[in-house]
């Protein structure tokens, strides 16, 4: 049985001066508390007991080619010697910017910042000055970031307490909201096409975008119904509205193209995080030039001191230059879905009813005995604490899975990493 006694000595020190000892609310929620880490090689993490783990988590996403890439550590490193910062342009810049233009669709000119939370504001400023409209249509349970506008819908005390699908209720995840913010969105459950197509016939003219993740990957991991994506293009191209893809997972993940890419639906704007540098503080807004000129012509105003510095730049890079290099993805879909029907069977045959659901390399499971979800009421019938205690399980025989249930996997991740999983869910499951 592992021990965590220093790193919960290191959390009683961090308390004293870290509110909670965090830096970010999630990793409050870490089994059996903050954990503290000294390294990690890929797919491997180590925390200061001296426990290892199989890391499916890859810090919440980001590290598509694992820890410690050394390509990426090398180009980091060698950059950096030229400078941290300029606050002016540099070749690279242009190069990152230049490779995305040419992988994704929708990046006809773009700005690089430095977190999802913040591209995703700036797409809504985008959308609002070229469309003269205020509101922008969202959906339940998809994650857009911890602004104040968009801190609703993504808790719920149960499925009831959302009331009609039409006219949903949405609850806030945190105080200190300002009054009146909850009207700056329309909200409604996902996958539900017919039901979007009557509240923008309704309410066009007040609408300025529809944002969605293309695969709804915060709560569960939900793939788009067929033709889902193409119709909210058709809606929004209609009526004058943007739609903005919250790429920040399934950018580079799902494909290097993103799941605009993968599912052949472009839309006008795309935030792209996390997998884009392998763990380096970086984020791009890109969109089709019709949208992005307003920011071009500073008519939209958008800046950052730290956007682009130079070791996020060169980060990002070198995990484009693997990714072309390597192509892991087929590979990552073909390892995640060994990995889904593994689990899928060790729940079998230990008596448990989990649903794995996802495209391959992320994916997500729950205890309920729906076969299906759609959408983020489905989620809510979940066992959730059984889930807890199954990840708890895995994490004590050194297997760590996010907590709500969602796997990531990466280009570094064998045959034999599967194969583990599977045998130590199977085991675990025996046990809860």
């Amino acid at each position: 049985m592992k021990t965590y006694s220093k790193s919960a000595a290191l959390l009683e020190r961090a308390r004293k001066v870290l509110a909670s000892g965090v830096s970010s609310e999630f990793r409050k929620y870490n089994h059996p508390h903050a954990l503290f880490y000294t390294h990690g090689k890929g797919s491997r993490i180590y925390d200061v007991d001296g426990n290892e783990y199989l890391d499916f988590t890859l810090s919440q996403g980001p590290l598509i080619l694992g820890h410690s890439h050394p390509e990426v550590l090398k180009a980091v490193g060698e950059y950096s010697e030229t400078g941290q910062l300029f606050a002016g342009q540099h070749l690279k810049e242009i190069e990152l910017a230049e490779k995305l233009n040419e992988l994704i669709p929708s990046a006809e000119l773009m700005r690089f910042c430095l977190d999802g939370s913040e591209a995703v504001q700036t797409a809504f400023r985008v959308a609002r000055a070229k469309t003269g409209k205020n509101k922008f249509l969202r959906f339940e349970g998809h994650y857009h970031g911890w602004m104040d506008n968009v801190c609703w819908g993504i808790s719920a005390p149960s499925p009831e307490a959302l009331g009609s699908r039409e006219k949903p209720h949405v609850f806030p995840w945190t105080q200190g909201l300002p009054e009146g913010v909850e009207n700056d969105f329309i909200i409604l459950p996902w996958n539900d096409l017919e039901l979007v197509r009557k509240i923008v016939a309704e309410r066009a003219a007040e609408i300025a975008a529809i944002i969605t993740e293309p695969i709804m990957c915060n709560n569960g991991c939900i793939e788009p119904i067929p033709g889902f994506l193409q119709g909210l293009r058709d809606i929004c191209t209609e009526n004058n509205i943007a739609l903005i893809f919250d790429e920040v997972i399934t950018g580079f993940r799902i494909s290097l193209g993103g799941a605009q890419t993968y599912f052949g639906v472009t839309p006008d704007l795309s935030i792209f995080a996390k997998a884009i540098a392998s763990g380096y503080a970086i984020s791009a807004i890109v969109g089709k030039y019709e949208w992005m000129q307003l920011i071009e012509q500073a008519k939209v105003i958008h800046a950052g001191t730290m956007n682009a510095n130079n070791p996020t730049v060169a980060a990002a890079l070198a995990t484009i230059e693997v990714l072309e290099n390597e192509q892991p993805h087929e590979n990552m879909i073909r390892l995640g879905r060994k990995l889904m029907e593994g689990l899928r069977s060790a729940a079998a045959a230990t008596g448990h009813a989990m649903l794995v659901e996802g495209p391959g390399p992320m994916f997500a499971i729950s205890f309920t005995s729906l076969k299906k979800t759609a959408d983020y009421r489905d989620t809510l019938m979940a066992d959730k604490a059984k889930l807890g205690r199954f990840i708890a399980g895995m994490h004590d025989e050194g297997i760590r899975v996010i907590g709500r249930g969602l796997w990531y996997i990466s280009a570094v991740h064998k045959d034999e990493d599967i194969d583990r999983a599977v045998a130590t869910a199977e085991k675990v499951l025996k046990n809860i």
